[in-house]
């Protein structure tokens, strides 16, 4: 299933050459993430109060073009168990106008404990069934 939720960018997002900085495409992908989540049904601030955090352990991130003031996208996402410990969230952004791949990106997390050990827990096993 791919999940997808829409965005228009917004000036302050930009850097002096007039496009989206590198570093909001982050922003834009978590908030995916977390709107993917609580499509779910994963309530992520609960699981931080009952002491489950969810982390990323790594981020892989292809530009392939730029987006500037006014655009409007959506981001993708899709979720795939790699191991017993770990998730990757596969995800891309896409311009609205034209659907060009602006940005391709495999996040990569796991959850863990209050003592930081990873596991995970039954509501991220939901994820992959």
């Amino acid at each position: 299933m791919t999940f997808k939720v829409d965005f228009k960018v917004r000036d302050y997002e930009c850097d002096l050459q007039g496009i989206v900085n590198n570093s909001v495409y982050f922003n834009y992908l978590e908030h995916a993430r977390h709107e993917f989540l609580a499509y779910k049904n994963i309530d992520f601030a609960a699981l931080a109060e009952q002491k489950v955090n969810l982390v990323v352990i790594r981020s892989e991130m292809n530009y392939k073009g730029s987006l500037r003031p006014g655009d409007t996208f959506y981001v993708e996402v899709e979720v795939e168990k790699v191991s017993k410990l770990k998730f990757a969230f596969h995800q891309k952004v896409v311009r609205s106008s034209d659907e060009k791949l602006m940005l391709d990106a495999v996040i990569t997390g796991t959850s863990v404990n209050e003592r930081g050990r990873p596991f995970l827990p039954p509501e991220i096993d939901l994820l992959f069934s």
